[in-house]
């Protein structure tokens, strides 16, 4: 064998070893290039795109096999919110006190970094409506110490600086538990919160700024705000649907569409059951009887309850309902949304969260954060009049494949973490996307005002001077 000389291996390795000095001096000049102190020849912006973004993109290790679509957050810096808010100090008769809580001498707000003193919201269907506990909670620990959360919002004391004005009134609340009159009452502590709260509303300065329309009130029950939504139309709601609304009151223009409360059980993303686990076809279970649009639950019943592999029956939330409802859910790769005496029903949020494809027939139905995210990849609509034919829907459903079913399976355990209800919040549950979704709303609202009011504005700028 003929041996390399070595004046040449020598070479060889002077030569690798030059190679090697000249990259490492040329990856440290090439970062003091892009960074030297506060003087950069490369904006900053541009730096932490390519560089920052860069190590940020790395693989990290993280405790799901899966890419987590949520991921928790250890701290929340103000500055990264993206909505300011200023909160109206309302006696606890309009929020916790409802809840049966009492504060010290003079305190509103019980405290919310000590998780043994909040007090606990009505279980049972009273949670699918508990939007209004959710917010308030969430908009407190963002001035609370030590309390991990979201940091779309955040409390500010100046109402000037804010973006949105709050109002805490537990309305879904108080229409469940003080809508009937007591006693030798002439009225209901319901009506009487309501009157209470236009007169403090209709007397605030900020409500006269510009006219309610920067307000934000909960008003997720159909039948809360029954007297004061015709007072206070002009401020944005967060509702469950239209279905009882006119126009003029509420509208997809100016109100934010939040999703109920899921009642059934979460299923793990990684143990949920496939196609072939799942042996019933499609599922529903509730109130078949209903008036207006929910006429059509009958029709369907009628039509589908002798299938072999169709579970189509009347349920309710007691006597164990919930559970039996979580177990019909998570054996089926369909389950029915079908209108009610409203639009919506808290039954498309359950059936998500059981990664049960949703067959949505509702045509008013408004959906929750539609802007953002597409239904049609994880959920099947179908027209009323189209679903009532005989035959046409059991034909639609049993002619999707496995593999549509599993990709529309695999979009529900991604996006299933969006409609959680969480204390304290995450990014991209659904406190932290109602945040964002408010967020958008007010934007437009400020481009509308802004775009009015500019040769008004620009005059008492200039006559400022």
């Amino acid at each position: 064998m003929t041996s390399i000389p070595e004046k040449r291996v020598f070479s060889s390795r002077l030569l690798s070893f030059l190679i090697f000095i000249s990259m490492f001096f040329i990856l440290i000049s090439s970062s003091l290039l892009f960074r030297i102190g506060d003087n950069s020849f490369v904006p900053k912006s541009i730096y932490n795109l390519i560089v920052v973004n860069s190590v940020a993109n790395e693989p990290k290790s993280i405790s799901c096999k899966e890419k987590c679509p949520i991921k928790p957050v250890a701290s929340c810096d103000p500055n990264q919110a993206i909505l300011k808010v200023f909160m109206y100090d309302l006696p606890p008769d309009f929020h916790f006190g409802l809840l049966g809580w009492t504060g010290k001498q003079n305190q509103i707000w019980p405290n919310v970094g000590n998780f043994s003193e909040i007090p606990k919201y009505p279980g049972g269907l009273n949670l699918q409506h508990s939007i209004e506990y959710w917010l308030t909670l969430d908009l407190l620990s963002s001035i609370t110490q030590n309390v991990p959360r979201s940091c779309s919002s955040i409390l500010v004391d100046n109402s000037s600086q804010a973006d949105i004005i709050f109002v805490p009134f537990f309305s879904s609340l108080s229409y469940n538990r003080h809508s009937k009159i007591q006693g030798n009452e002439q009225n209901s502590t319901n009506d009487i919160l309501q009157e209470r709260l236009v007169e403090y509303l209709k007397g605030r300065d900020e409500w006269k700024r510009f006219g309610g329309k920067d307000h934000l009130i909960m008003a997720h029950h159909p039948n809360s705000m029954l007297i004061a939504r015709w007072k206070l139309g002009s401020a944005m709601f967060v509702l469950a649907d239209f279905g009882r609304y006119s126009n003029e009151i509420a509208n997809v223009d100016k109100d934010v569409i939040a999703p109920y409360k899921h009642v059934v059980r979460t299923i793990d993303a990684k143990k949920s059951p496939s196609f072939e686990e799942r042996p019933t076809l499609v599922y529903f279970q509730g109130a078949i009887y209903r008036k207006d649009g929910g006429v059509i639950r009958q029709e369907l019943y009628y039509l589908m309850k002798d299938e072999k592999d169709v579970h189509f029956t009347f349920g309710s939330a007691i006597g164990g309902g919930v559970r039996t409802a979580s177990t019909g859910m998570s054996s089926s790769k369909f389950c029915l949304n079908i209108a009610g005496d409203t639009p919506s029903s808290n039954r498309l949020f359950d059936a998500i969260v059981s990664h049960c494809v949703p067959v949505i027939i509702s045509d008013e139905i408004e959906l929750p954060f539609e802007d953002i995210l597409d239904y049609s990849k994880f959920s099947i609509f179908v027209p009323a009049s189209e679903a009532c034919k005989k035959g046409y829907l059991l034909k639609l459903l049993r002619g999707v494949k496995k593999e549509k079913w599993t990709e529309m399976w695999e979009n529900l355990k991604q996006i299933a973490p969006h409609f959680e209800y969480e204390y304290p919040s995450k990014p991209g549950d659904a406190v932290d996307m109602i945040w964002k979704a408010v967020s958008r709303k007010i934007s437009s609202l400020h481009y509308k005002t802004h775009r009015k009011n500019r040769y008004n504005r620009s005059q008492k700028f200039l006559n400022a001077r």
